[in-house]
């Protein structure tokens, strides 16, 4: 039952060329920086991504993504990650662009057992009706374009069908674990990674916090050990070693 491995580089030492990875992170609050880190180290290509977006500043899938070592991303954000843009109209990379709501579902089905499921999100758009660009041919053509898919009437309100996601790996961030894989969360951390977690055939956890099985409460914990096949605790510096996407600071009010 213990899932501790002692160093990143191991935990992904058998992703191979080509994998399908899910990735946690809401822009840069809960990214599995370490373990990207060790991804990029490992000379890795070919990787088909799952992640709300790709990384900014420089860090997190932005490593990788910068390197060539992506060819397909499915993601619902590309934000201000210009060399994420460029890449995509480039031809260079491939992008499945969905709903947020409809990414986090379609993780939560995958590893829920559910192979596909309605929602009126994307309705009357390409999303639904297909035509969305997946890639460019570098001209400003597009080469590749998303399929049309199943439109539903339920009870006069129509649905399309999307289906649930599954990824050979994946990489997820949070700040307190146990050996036994069970995890916490802190804040907007919580959004994507227990979803990407679910989703992974052989899930990795980089915990800011390693403690003994027992010392979580049950109560407390937002994803169970049994989506977790391995553990990687962090060092204290590693820990704190956050990035800060946009720094806005309040004026406080002159003294009298």
């Amino acid at each position: 039952m213990d899932k501790v491995v002692a160093s990143a580089a191991l935990a992904v030492a058998d992703v191979p060329d080509g994998a399908s990875v899910a990735v946690g992170g809401f822009g840069l609050s809960g990214v599995p920086n370490v373990l990207i880190d060790a991804l990029y180290a490992s000379g890795v290509s070919g990787l088909g991504v799952v992640s709300n977006n790709c990384g900014a500043m420089d860090t997190g899938l932005a490593v990788l993504l910068s390197a060539g070592r992506i060819s397909r991303v499915t993601g619902s954000y590309i934000g201000a990650n210009k060399e994420f843009a460029r890449q995509y109209l480039g031809g260079e990379l491939e992008l499945e662009l969905i709903p947020q709501g409809t990414l986090a579902e379609r993780l939560r089905a995958g590893g829920s057992g559910i192979p596909a499921f309605y929602t009126p999100a994307g309705v009357g758009t390409q999303v639904a009706d297909g035509g969305l660009p997946w890639r460019y041919d570098g001209e400003g053509g597009v080469s590749l374009a998303s399929p049309a898919k199943e439109v539903r009437d339920f009870d006069g309100t129509e649905y399309v069908l999307e289906h649930g996601i599954r990824t050979d790996f994946a990489l997820v961030r949070a700040a307190k674990g146990d050996r036994h894989g069970n995890l916490v969360f802190n804040r907007s951390a919580r959004n994507f990674n227990p979803l990407a977690a679910m989703a992974g055939r052989i899930t990795v956890a980089e915990v800011e916090e390693l403690v003994e099985p027992g010392e979580i409460d049950p109560d407390h914990v937002h994803l169970p050990g049994i989506f977790v096949q391995r553990v990687v605790a962090l060092t204290p510096g590693q820990a704190v070693d956050k990035k800060v996407e946009k720094r806005t600071i309040t004026e406080r009010e002159a003294r009298h």
